[in-house]
């Protein structure tokens, strides 16, 4: 950007990254597995990092560059639109990052920041166990703290995306005695997924990719000074990190079936067929999609907190994943049922949208409960 342009204008940032882009070649390889996306978003990510662009919209005690939130999102939707990074390691920075800057000792966030902004690490996200998943304050995990200080961490954790490629987790433990309510008694900790005595096993899952792993954790020791926040500051840290994960990184999502859109529409022409009306049907829900998480990034941009209305965007999200393809798997006959594409395990994939980051039926709960005021029953 020229020295006179203002950088933190979004239209003037947008040019001058597709710029960048354009004059350094982030191609991916052909390397369609897990591990392959791993390094390729790595490799993105330091790319980013070292001509500046990962850093803005970051705040500059923690190692970026500052300027509204909005820029990131500019960076997330340029780069999983060209289908540069995928979406699920993309999104672990709007979601993890955001929580170790609010919570973490400013020294602790400074140092770790920008090695996740960087690529130099992955971080992954410890919160759901066999029996709480929606219901997250009913988790057991425990960490107990020894007379040294030391807190010794014992439990299992389960749909934790990256964890195998994961240098650090953000850990939700109970502490606590038993008398103290559910919400009040879960406390957060950085972890390092070295330390001994952690365990990580991928999951295999019927779309092939083995994204997410159970976690177990047998005395696990961990410093006084990786706590995030104080002791019980846990329940109202998940609070604030699930708005970030229903905001910037469902734009990159966006951005993402955006360019699954445009691929369905061109297969369509390729076999000879006329484009379908259902295409306009999938065309609208993404654009509906699109218009609230815009008012949603501004929202975020003007330093509004999210709350309970992230929810619509949710159900939005998953509605509008699972009708594109849907309309993939009947306008392309064969192609998910016979071959071995990515459109498949796309399809397969689409099958969690209603489950992942919040079921569509507790979404739904929230809206009315907490959004339109209409009781429990």
């Amino acid at each position: 950007m020229s020295e006179r342009s203002d950088p933190f204008d979004p239209a003037t940032f947008r040019t001058a990254l597709q710029d960048w882009l354009a004059d350094n070649d982030l191609t991916p390889p052909d390397d369609h597995s897990l591990e392959g996306h791993m390094r390729q978003f790595a490799r993105v990510q330091k790319a980013l990092y070292d001509g500046g662009w990962s850093r803005y919209g970051w705040p500059e005690h923690a190692g970026g560059l500052g300027g509204p939130a909005m820029l990131r999102a500019i960076v997330g939707e340029e780069v999983v639109g060209r289908r540069l990074a995928e979406p699920g390691p993309y999104s672990m920075l709007e979601v993890l990052a955001p929580t170790m800057i609010d919570y973490a000792p400013k020294e602790l966030a400074a140092e770790m920041v920008p090695k996740l902004l960087s690529g130099e690490e992955q971080w992954c996200q410890g919160f759901s166990e066999p029996g709480s998943g929606s219901d997250l304050a009913s988790l057991t995990t425990r960490a107990v703290q020894r007379e040294d200080g030391k807190w010794i961490v014992n439990g299992q954790k389960v749909w934790t995306s990256f964890a195998q490629y994961s240098h650090r987790c953000i850990l939700l433990t109970r502490t606590g005695d038993a008398d103290t309510p559910n919400h009040q008694a879960i406390t957060a900790f950085f972890v390092d997924t070295d330390a001994p005595g952690i365990t990580v096993r991928p999951l295999h899952t019927m779309h092939d990719v083995d994204e997410f792993c159970e976690v177990y954790f047998d005395d696990v020791e961990v410093d006084a000074s990786r706590m995030l926040g104080n002791p019980g500051d846990g329940w109202q840290l998940a609070m604030d990190l699930l708005p970030y994960e229903r905001s910037t990184c469902f734009w990159q999502r966006i951005a993402y079936l955006y360019s699954r859109f445009d691929a369905l529409v061109e297969a369509v022409k390729r076999q000879g067929q006329v484009v379908d009306p259902d295409l306009g049907e999938v065309y609208l829900a993404l654009h509906t999609l699109r218009c609230r998480s815009a008012a949603t990034q501004h929202r975020l941009a003007e330093g509004h907190k999210l709350g309970p209305d992230t929810s619509i965007d949710k159900v939005l999200l998953a509605g509008a994943e699972q009708l594109l393809y849907d309309t993939a798997r009947n306008l392309l006959p064969g192609v998910i049922e016979l071959e071995d594409s990515e459109w498949r395990t796309e399809y397969l994939y689409s099958r969690a949208s209603t489950i992942y980051g919040g079921t569509a039926e507790v979404q739904r709960n929230i809206i009315a409960r907490r959004l339109l005021d209409l009781g429990k029953e």
